[in-house]
């Protein structure tokens, strides 16, 4: 496998961090930060004033009933809500110095940098080969001196899904083939080639049977050791199972979701300090 440091693209200038942000990202030991976020749809406020910082490298969990926010809190880390007519944010999220809403900030650059996993395996309708390899050229990969060859990089990345040994003999057949595991694991495969810093999973096991999402729940422990992982979850045991940092929403009297509780994984679901968060976790609603 190659080395987490190989740097096969070209760094933005938007987030190519001075010596005084990597000192105070190093200090400060967090991936991303809301900060007084509030998402509206058109009149609606979805979610409001959360305030989180995530810790690097780790897995953070994003747990509550429906309705409260989960998947608009995790999209607006990298700017996916602007796709959804209407909608707009009011705060800031902080990833290495800038805030990712500010107007010179390119929400493109800012999805190649925090890469995201659906709830349903979204496969591109080629090969196995070329669902990790097309997202690569579009971003910009680049081979040359000291740069791995593309062939190399899908090793690697296909490898870092726990994927390859399954696949590395029938890389030129359609990604569809897969079954839903594989395909789910060749999402993350694709999501890792454009090398992000931060992935974001929204429910990525919850189409799949118990055994593909065992396999998807330990990919997400690996993968933490170079990346920062948040993850959308509807299953409490998994949240349990897999992540560090947990963080429980709900809704207020306006439907508006909120910030409830955030915390280290295991004092949230033994000790936590809200009854709203036990109420949940103890199945009393939700």
């Amino acid at each position: 496998m190659l080395s987490s440091n190989i740097m096969p693209y070209a760094q933005s200038n938007i987030f190519s961090k001075t010596g005084e942000q990597e000192e105070a990202a190093g200090a400060s030991g967090f991936a991303i930060e809301a900060r007084n976020l509030s998402i509206h749809y058109s009149a609606f406020r979805a979610v409001k004033n959360v305030d989180m910082a995530i810790p690097e490298r780790k897995i953070t969990a994003i747990i509550g009933p429906s309705g409260c926010g989960k998947s608009t809190v995790l999209r607006s880390f990298n700017r996916m809500n602007d796709l959804v007519p209407g909608a707009h944010a009011e705060g800031d999220v902080i990833f290495m110095g800038q805030n990712i809403y500010a107007p010179q900030v390119d929400p493109v650059e800012v999805r190649r940098r925090i890469g995201m996993v659906f709830q349903k395996p979204n496969p591109f309708p080629r090969s196995i080969y070329e669902n990790v390899a097309w997202g690569a050229r579009l971003n910009g990969f680049k081979v040359g001196l000291g740069r791995p060859s593309m062939d190399e990089w899908v090793e690697n990345c296909l490898r870092k899904a726990a994927l390859w040994d399954e696949v590395k003999d029938k890389l030129n057949q359609s990604g569809l083939s897969l079954s839903g595991g594989q395909q789910q694991r060749l999402c993350i495969a694709r999501a890792i080639a454009i090398q992000p810093q931060i992935i974001l999973m929204d429910e990525p096991a919850s189409a799949l049977d118990p055994i593909a999402t065992l396999k998807v729940e330990e990919l997400m422990q690996e993968l933490a050791r170079d990346y920062t992982i948040i993850v959308v979850t509807h299953n409490m045991q998994q949240a349990a199972r897999v992540s560090d940092q947990t963080a429980f929403f709900t809704v207020d009297a306006d439907r508006a979701g909120m910030l409830v509780e955030f915390g280290d994984t295991r004092q949230i679901f033994t000790n936590p300090k809200d009854s709203r968060t036990e109420g949940y976790i103890s199945g009393k609603y939700g």
